[in-house]
């Protein structure tokens, strides 16, 4: 499970309760950019084995913008990345998941979306976005991204809001990296926006492959995976370019840096929130560079809505994803680490204040699904079952 550090209510020794061997975790205190100490990276990972877990998956070692953007101080940002990753290997870490989302690292317009059951959800809503894009945000030039019609709709949407209701979508709309309870300002995207407005996708693409060119020789050498995650939600916003979004996008990453060390996190939610992306077959295809999963579901709606579904609900097919997930990893003699993503808030966990899709109990429930149904698997493939 994913565990955001000593002020996380969710503690390791829950965790543990959990029937988990390990967390993914990072170093959250250290900022974007700066190298990751090695006598920082031992203390998490002794306070992590004191408990009796292991950490060998860090999500994430966050990219610096300047690196996205190809400017500023980016080669000396990526010289830092180098010395991160030899540092991590050196303390037994074996993948480094990161992201190259420009800006913003995910988007949902409700945190607390609540399904018929009373469960509490994530969920984005296009209309909602785009009313907060044009009438809240204000970015310049939105309207150019935007249908008359979906416009139409986004400002009915806007002036039906309260005034409690619009401030909660802004704050929803802002909220920070992961593992931060501070949030951005509506100024400071903005200002981080203007950064981006003449880089368009395939700038995009080159400065993801020549940073990728610079750090997987090191990664190669210290026997570190690197597992890039994809957008959330996977289709552009903000005007800004999204180049994670479909297998095609994962196949020119793939094939445009060969070095073995290149890899994906296989998120199932991220990439199955498109109905064009075939979640079975990325798998099949794709298999041999998945270094680390993130096994959720959520539910299509139409015009580019979802919500977080059950982990065995919602528009994947999680069984068959694992009967996949179980052959490829027999096939290639090796285990995938996985773990469950964005758990519904239930129960008591409703009262408690969680990073957003982070609760415990909620978590916990799609971990013993998602551990039951590969344990299902297997013992059928055996003849147990």
């Amino acid at each position: 499970m994913r565990w955001y550090g000593t002020g996380d209510i969710v503690k390791l020794s829950y965790i543990k309760q959990a029937g988990c061997s390990g967390v993914v975790t990072a170093l959250h205190h250290i900022p974007v950019g700066e190298i990751w100490p090695l006598e920082e990276i031992n203390r998490k990972k002794k306070e992590i084995e004191s408990e009796g877990l292991a950490w060998e998956v860090v999500e994430s070692l966050p990219v610096h913008e300047d690196i996205k953007k190809g400017n500023g101080q980016y080669q000396d940002y990526i010289s830092n990345y180098k010395i991160s990753l030899e540092n991590l290997a050196k303390c037994g870490i074996k993948v480094v998941t990161y992201n190259f989302m420009p800006v913003v690292d995910w988007m949902r317009t409700d945190l607390k979306y609540v399904l018929p059951n009373g469960a509490l959800a994530l969920r984005f809503e296009k209309i909602a976005f785009i009313a907060f894009d044009l009438f809240l945000l204000k970015r310049n030039n939105a309207m150019d991204d935007y249908t008359i019609e979906e416009i139409s709709q986004a400002e009915a949407y806007f002036n039906a809001l309260s005034v409690t209701d619009s401030a909660k979508l802004m704050s929803n709309c802002l909220q920070g990296l992961p593992g931060s309870k501070e949030q951005f300002t509506a100024e400071q995207v903005i200002g981080l926006l203007e950064g981006y407005k003449d880089i368009s996708p395939d700038i995009l693409r080159a400065n993801l492959v020549h940073f990728l060119n610079e750090v997987t020789p090191i990664a190669e050498k210290c026997g570190l995976q690197l597992a890039i995650h994809p957008d959330d939600p996977p289709m552009p916003i903000l005007g800004l370019p999204r180049i994670v979004s479909t297998e095609a996008d994962a196949q020119f990453i793939l094939e445009n840096v060969k070095s073995k060390s290149n890899g994906l996190c296989f998120c199932s939610g991220s990439f199955g929130a498109r109905a064009d992306n075939d979640l079975p077959g990325m798998i099949k295809r794709l298999g041999h560079r998945i270094y680390f999963l993130h096994l959720r579901s959520v539910q299509r709606e139409n015009n580019g809505n979802f919500y977080e579904a059950n982990h065995l609900e919602g528009s994947a097919n999680m069984p068959e994803l694992m009967k996949l997930i179980v052959t490829l990893m027999e096939g290639e003699s090796r285990s995938i680490p996985m773990r469950p993503d964005h758990g519904h808030q239930i129960l008591d966990d409703q009262s408690k204040d969680f990073y957003p899709g982070y609760s415990a109990i909620g978590r916990l429930k799609g971990l013993a699904e998602l551990r039951g149904l590969e344990e299902g698997i297997i013992a059928a493939r055996n003849g147990l079952a």
